[in-house]
């Protein structure tokens, strides 16, 4: 059965069963014969390949989706075995690209260290793609900034944190209070790609006042939030970004973030696992440990305000 699931996931990544087979080290006959077998295990067609290349059924949609979720937990039962052998922990967790330019790395840096027999893997990926990964057990856990809706899945909260405009310390903005729409407009703008969580939370909100994107000056779209940050830095334009994702700068005075009136952009960060992770240990320790450290930001942020 592995390797008809290998032969399955690859030949649905590659299209093509000869270059399936040219990665899996088989003949192209041997690979057919697999996925037939398999078909006829399934009781359904897996691939249309009537085209110039295969294509997945609506029913081999289905069964890639499983085909993953078996091949990532036969990965996993795998490296938990020989874990258990070695007295160790892995962890997965998966961050988004917002997460990852605030304190979630860290605290998950310290939480691992502190942990003796624990090893944490974290991948930065789009929200979706997180939550694909977690529904096929590739992820423990993911840190993100939105509540899921899948109910095989648990939820923490742990954060709340805000969009606001960042912009120079050199910028003629900088000793502004605060910022209203009609001042976006006249500057240049540098923000996330479409489809960014970031990006559709701003959209939504603009929706709400009844505005749109398409109405101010865009003139960069970066996906990684440190480059957008550096341009914003040298003074080339402006951005929306979470609050908490550029602190450090904020707090250096490279970067002054400034509350946008009719805007109030809250965002919620979650931690998301599946209901029947088996170290609940792991989860109690982290939420503790992430919670003082925004507890400890709070109150540097209180004692600087004095």
């Amino acid at each position: 059965m592995s390797d008809r699931i290998d032969s399955f996931i690859m030949a649905a990544e590659t299209k093509n069963f000869t270059k399936t087979a040219k990665q899996l080290c088989l003949t192209q006959p041997a690979v057919t014969h697999q996925i037939l077998q398999l078909e006829e295990e399934m009781g359904a067609k897996l691939f249309d390949r009537s085209g110039k290349h295969i294509a997945l059924t609506e029913e081999g949609k289905v069964a890639l989706k499983y085909a993953r979720r078996i091949k990532a937990l036969e990965e996993r039962m795998k490296q938990d075995i020989m874990n258990n052998r070695l007295h160790k922990t892995e962890l997965k967790a998966g961050i988004t690209h917002t997460s990852e330019s605030n304190d979630v790395a860290e605290v998950l840096a310290r939480y691992s260290s502190e942990s003796a027999a624990l090893n944490i893997t974290i991948l930065t990926e789009p929200i979706q793609k997180l939550y694909s990964m977690l529904d096929t057990y590739e992820l423990d856990m993911a840190i993100v900034e939105e509540k899921p809706h899948n109910t095989k899945f648990t939820s923490i909260l742990l954060d709340t944190d805000c969009l606001v405009c960042v912009v120079s310390a050199d910028s003629r903005l900088a000793n502004r209070k605060r910022l209203n729409i009609q001042d976006l407009k006249k500057e240049k703008l540098i923000l996330r790609l479409p489809g960014s969580e970031t990006r559709t939370l701003l959209e939504s909100h603009l929706l709400g006042i009844h505005e749109s994107l398409s109405n101010f000056r865009i003139i960069l779209e970066v996906d990684n939030i440190a480059t957008i940050k550096n341009c914003v830095r040298k003074n080339l334009g402006i951005s929306i970004l979470a609050r908490s994702a550029c602190m450090s700068e904020i707090r250096k005075g490279k970067l002054v973030a400034l509350p946008i009136d009719n805007l109030n952009m809250t965002r919620e960060t979650y931690l998301v696992y599946h209901k029947d992770f088996d170290s609940p240990e792991i989860i109690k320790g982290f939420v503790q440990l992430y919670q003082k450290n925004v507890a400890t930001r709070a109150t540097k942020k209180l004692e600087k305000m004095k």
